[in-house]
């Protein structure tokens, strides 16, 4: 028989064992990461809303929500 490694490591005391991530996988976690700071640091340039109700714009996704009732344009 072939002997078979294993692809999980232990980190620190109290966590179970973790699967190691492939070099590919932490590029994508890495510019995954950079976008959500662009996205943010973008995000914290707007004016901020006087008045608004609060919250991320609720048509940002083509949809409009209202107390958990959600209408399509």
């Amino acid at each position: 028989m072939t002997e078979l490694t294993n692809k999980t490591e232990t980190t620190r005391e109290g966590d179970g064992p973790r699967k190691m991530l492939t070099p590919a996988a932490n590029r994508a976690l890495a510019e995954a990461e950079a976008r959500r700071m662009e996205y943010r640091e973008a995000e914290a340039k707007l004016p901020k809303e006087i008045g608004g109700r609060g919250g991320k714009e609720p048509g940002r996704y083509g949809d409009w929500e209202v107390k958990g009732l959600t209408s399509d344009f």
